[in-house]
């Protein structure tokens, strides 16, 4: 058995796709597939079960997949620890990122793991929270920021920061409650009530989004429920439609002033209560991270309070 036929399989396994995994590894489906033919040969087990959509593993399969996980991550970490013996650290991170702060974030956490660990790889990947969790328990994120994640015994988080959440209206055309009222606070900025927002038409992301879950949890706390206007999955989309005067959205404002443009919107702060969004820091804990790995997440920490600071 080699690695390299043991990476293929897993590619092939986690995308369930011979075509996807082929693009993945930039190498041709034929040898692609010739490679876990060979697998197969050596362990005289089936491990996929071929159809017209892709493929599904079989027992022995999945088995393996388990076992390779392992395998190649015991690998990973041996070739990081013989590196440190001529003061180097290689080895490679995956690091996934929400869209509400790709922009923010991607520039200055590149900068950082270049200066600190200049031998090692870095790749960045953009989804949102619940994606995101799935790709870390399945080994394709190793690291991930995540919005609002309920427990889980897989995954191991570290609270970064709390974000609070505004509520996001098109320009000019500010939504009235049945009150009527404005609420501007000590500093002029306009407020509403969690109570009255649900009489505002929302476009939200889909369910189990960590948005749409948060804002349906606080607002059965007090018992009321949102108004679905629209479900989309991208907040970028959400912010365009919002503009375009479909309906409001509850997002942070770091999210309106990197994926919108500002001056398309009124933003209003959202009270009794405060509606505040939890970031936190995510790893496997079926994948124990490596030196690399390691080192990089106390560079996030403190890039994530540096940003903080300036925003």
């Amino acid at each position: 058995m080699e690695l390299k036929q043991l990476e293929y399989f897993i590619h092939v396994a986690e995308s369930a796709s011979f075509t996807r995994a082929s693009i993945e590894l930039d190498i041709a489906q034929p040898a692609l597939s010739r490679q876990v033919r060979l697998l197969e040969i050596e362990l005289q087990q089936h491990l996929f079960i071929r159809n017209g959509r892709g493929v599904t593993m079989t027992d022995a399969g999945k088995l393996l997949l388990e076992h390779g996980r392992g395998i190649l991550h015991q690998v990973a970490r041996t070739r990081e620890e013989l590196s440190r013996t001529n003061g180097t650290l290689v080895g490679r991170v995956a690091l996934g990122i929400p869209p509400s702060l790709m922009k923010s974030l991607a520039v200055p956490l590149t900068r950082a793991f270049r200066q600190h660990l200049p031998h090692a790889s870095l790749t960045i990947s953009e989804g949102l929270s619940v994606t995101m969790q799935e790709l870390l328990a399945s080994g394709r994120l190793d690291i991930a920021l995540l919005y609002n994640i309920a427990p889980s015994p897989e995954i191991e988080t570290t609270p970064l920061i709390e974000e609070e959440m505004f509520l996001i209206e098109p320009m000019g055309q500010k939504v009235k409650t049945s009150a009527h009222l404005s609420h501007p606070t000590s500093r002029g900025v306009d407020t509403v009530s969690l109570k009255e927002l649900a009489e505002v038409p929302l476009i939200v992301p889909c369910r189990p989004n960590s948005i749409r879950m948060l804002i349906e949890s606080e607002m059965a706390n007090i018992g009321c429920r949102p108004k679905i206007a629209l479900e989309i999955d991208s907040v970028s989309a959400i912010l365009a439609l919002v503009a375009d005067g479909q309906g409001s959205a509850i997002l942070t404002r770091n999210a309106a002033n990197s994926l919108g443009d500002p001056r398309l919107f009124t933003i209003r702060q959202i009270t009794s209560p405060l509606l505040k969004s939890k970031l936190m820091l995510a790893t496997c804990i079926r994948h124990p991270t490596t030196l690399v790995q390691q080192r990089f997440i106390a560079v996030i920490q403190k890039e994530i309070v540096a940003w903080l600071n300036t925003d």
